[in-house]
Order: structure tokens, then sequence, then C-alpha cells
């Protein structure tokens, strides 16, 4: 049964992959990315959060070339995540239509993931390339890929088991270490591993963990007198995650105005004056 429904997923991950993008220039883009570090954002129908990201990435992280790859349900969101991606400065492409959006968001989440590495990062060739969650926020300068001088990988490891993954919402990779090997960001439910967890097999089941340098994290309530479990927040560094999926879901709107509170003195800095416009067409 397992065996059927593994070869089930990955046939749905094959077809995908090959739809083209709806939007946005894939061959300039992987110009553009090649023999640099580029950092991969999957959006998801969170304009803020798109405009804020950019914004502090390109102030707290520079050097790097941003893209937006958007896997947003509708056009019209879509539309708009693309006009603050042109404003704040970052590249934009919009995923073909995702099967497993409404149904089951870490599939969902993964599918986009693997989309990116055979459409864009394995073709393009960048020296490093990393994934983050849209909801994840730079507070000060930083380098997530200067770990990669000593080693293949670098993110916020997560174990199950004698198994271990690097989170899908911030993960680095030395693109020559793995161009070769048969990645998949996708889950390996079976083993327990959720998104990224389908990289156990080909690259981290061959890593020592003892001698693996990882991402510090820690998990905090958005408010002292609540459980993490009710309302948390998670730093990797200094980056702030607002970690949108988890916690009470009538604290989420008070939890969002808390994350907005805390990067506004960053967002002073960083962002660029917003142009009204009409929202790009596809």
């Amino acid at each position: 049964m397992h065996s059927i429904k593994t070869a089930r997923y990955r046939a749905v991950d094959t077809g995908y992959r090959r739809c083209p993008a709806v939007a946005g220039d894939l061959d300039a883009i992987m110009r553009q990315i090649a023999g640099r570090n580029v950092l991969v954002t999957i959006a998801f129908a969170d304009v803020n959060a798109a405009r804020w990201q950019i914004a502090l990435v390109r102030h707290y992280v520079p050097g790097v070339v941003h893209v937006i790859v958007d896997n947003s349900p509708t056009p019209e969101t879509a539309s708009r995540v693309r006009h603050v991606a042109e404003a704040e400065g970052a590249l934009y492409l919009q995923l073909p239509r995702n099967p497993w959006t409404g149904k089951a968001p870490s599939r969902s989440h993964g599918l986009a993931l693997n989309w990116t590495w055979h459409n864009l990062i394995r073709p393009a060739a960048p020296t490093g390339f990393g994934f983050i969650d849209d909801d994840l926020f730079p507070t000060a300068g930083d380098d997530p890929f200067a770990p990669l001088a000593t080693q293949d990988c670098y993110g916020q490891v997560r174990r199950i088991g004698s198994r271990w993954f690097l989170w899908a919402g911030f993960c680095m990779f030395r693109f020559d270490k793995v161009a070769d090997l048969p990645l998949d960001f996708g889950q390996d439910w079976f083993l327990g591993l959720d998104t990224g967890g389908g990289n156990w097999e080909p690259l981290y089941s061959g890593i020592d963990l003892a001698t693996f340098r990882e991402a510090e994290t820690r998990f905090v309530p958005f408010r002292p007198d609540l459980a993490i479990e009710d309302g948390p927040l998670q730093w990797v560094g200094t980056w702030l995650h607002e970690v949108g999926l988890m916690g009470r879901p009538d604290l989420f709107e008070e939890k969002r105005n808390t994350v907005e509170t805390l990067i506004t003195p960053h967002l002073a800095a960083a962002m660029r004056p917003f142009v009204e416009k009409e929202p790009a067409s596809s």
C-alpha cells in the first residue's frame, strides 16, 4: 500500500514539474542567478509578508539574488504578490496551479520546492541556493551561505528518531555538492519526515550530524501570558518566523500585529517608497 501511494505522489510530482511557469521570465532569472547565491521564497497569498520580507532580505542579506516563486491559489492574489515583488526589487515567477493547494499544505509546499529545483535551480547552476518560508524575516545583517564554506548544507535541523532533515523554511545548499543528487524536497511520511524530508536518503543520510553546524533556533510565545503552542514565534538566529499555521486561529491576527511591531524599526530603514499602480497582468 505504501509503495502504491508513493508511486502516485511521485507521478503527480513528475507531471507537475513539467508544467511551465504562469508568469515571469524563467530564462532571464536563470541567467541572473547563475554562479551566484540565490534565496528562494515559496510565497503563498500573503502580500504584506512578501513586501516585508523582500525589503528586509535586500537590506540585511546583501549580495544574494532573491526570487519569489509564487504558489498563491488565485490569479488576483498572485498579481498582487508580483506587484510588490517588482516594487521592492525581487525577481518573480508564478507557479502553475498546484494540485495539492487547499488539500495538503505540506505537499503543496514540497511540490513547489521540487518544481523550483528542477526548473530553476538545477539548470541555472548557482553557487549556493536556499529556501526560506514566506513569513520569515531577517532582523540583523546575516550571510546564511557562510557556513557552506565548510559543509555542503546548512539550516535548522529537525530530528525524527535516528533520522533528520533540514526544515524547508530555512535551508541552504552548495550547488556543486548536490547538483547530481536525486533531491526530493517533498515529504517522506512513511519515515515520519515532513517537507524536505525526502532528502534524507539522497543527502542527509550521508552526513555526520555530530559534526554538522546547524542554525540555532528557539520558540517563544508572542505574548508572555500564552503557552508556546497557543501562539508561537520562532527565532532562527536573528531571523523571526511568524509560524503562521501554528497556534490558536483566534490569535492569528494579534500575532501578525505583534510581528509587524517587532519588525517595524527594521522596515523603516529597509523599505522603498511604495508607488501604487495597476497590478501587472500575467
